[in-house]
């Protein structure tokens, strides 16, 4: 186990240190590799990269904690997948769900919306993302493509070079890694803004997916689709709301309320499917219910708005930065 310290000056690097001497045994050495200064993420990954030697290699972010079961997991659906599989990624669910309503949404988020989507590509052999929080990479692989590109979408970059070279990324749902979600807008907001400039730090890099002739292409171009429908529910279908709280019928009216219905459903239907994984790996799908009522009202009028500021910023070539505390 290496523990990169990417250059911090808060005692963490002693703190890591410490732990390392406590927790180290035969069979599992823990050794900490400190940065001379802060250099980023990607930076760091490569180093640890450089200093290591296996030829299965996992990311952890520090703010993340494994269940017991979940590196074996992880393994045991590399060597079952179909071969040409060189990444697979974990399941990365909410730890600080109860801090406020903003973790509690996003608990939604994680559970009900991104498991869903990369179990849906997983299913038609499309997985898009390997993310940096908790996913496993063949050093033969991230040494084929350069290890991790500097920029700030560090994860899904390296996943669509792996994936130009013809290469298959799995999930295994199974694997599960709970992570310190944002607790406040600020902190949020940062955070999917550099989610939204990492995709289009992708698209801008292998654009060449779109036109591959292979299942995860349909879900590229799906993710195409993600800018201009973030601009039309930020500029058109939220001023839309809000003229129709004055009785304005103008984009927005009684019959958009027709969607509710079948949303209901789909969401029932994921919600089920969520909720059987869970059992099987003997976790329980907490109360939530202001979470939830949180999740389906408000939380888009708050992420749609932060994402097109994000294409913006990348647009406009704004410095980037980590950004999240």
């Amino acid at each position: 186990v290496l523990v990169i310290d990417d250059g911090s000056t808060d005692g963490s690097l002693q703190l890591a240190r410490d732990t390392a001497a406590r927790l180290s045994r035969p069979g599992m050495r823990m050794a900490v590799l400190p940065m001379a200064r802060n250099g980023g993420k990607s930076r760091a990954l490569n180093a640890g990269l450089a200093a290591t030697h296996e030829p299965l290699v996992v990311t952890v972010d520090g703010d993340s904690y494994l269940r017991t079961d979940a590196l074996r997991l992880l393994v045991e659906r590399f060597l079952s997948d179909p071969p040409g599989t060189v990444a697979v990624a974990g399941c990365v669910l909410v730890r600080n769900s109860r801090e406020n309503l903003l973790t509690r949404g996003q608990e939604w988020d994680y559970f009900h919306g991104i498991a869903a989507v990369k179990r849906m590509q997983s299913m038609y052999h499309g997985t898009l993302v390997a993310q940096g929080a908790f996913s496993l990479y063949t050093r033969q692989s991230l040494k084929q493509v350069g290890g991790w590109p500097e920029c700030v979408g560090e994860d899904i970059v390296l996943s669509w070079a792996l994936l130009e070279t013809g290469a298959r990324i799995g999930y295994c749902e199974e694997a599960c890694l709970f992570t310190k979600v944002p607790t406040t807008v600020r902190q949020f907001s940062r955070q999917r803004q550099r989610w939204s400039r990492g995709l289009m730090e992708a698209f801008a890099r292998h654009w060449t997916l779109l036109f591959n002739p292979r299942m995860s292409t349909l879900f590229i171009w799906w993710n195409l689709l993600f800018l201009p429908l973030d601009l039309v529910y930020t500029l058109a279908f939220l001023p839309g709301l809000m003229l129709a709280l004055f009785g304005y019928y103008w984009i927005a009216g009684l019959m958009t309320l027709a969607v509710l219905p079948l949303a209901a459903v789909w969401n029932g239907i994921i919600f089920r499917v969520q909720a059987r994984m869970f059992k099987s790996r003997e976790l329980r799908v907490r109360r939530n219910i202001g979470g939830f009522l949180f999740y389906t009202v408000g939380y888009t009028m708050l992420l749609q708005p932060v994402c097109v500021m994000g294409y913006a910023a990348e647009l406009l070539r704004l410095r980037k930065t980590w950004g999240t505390k």
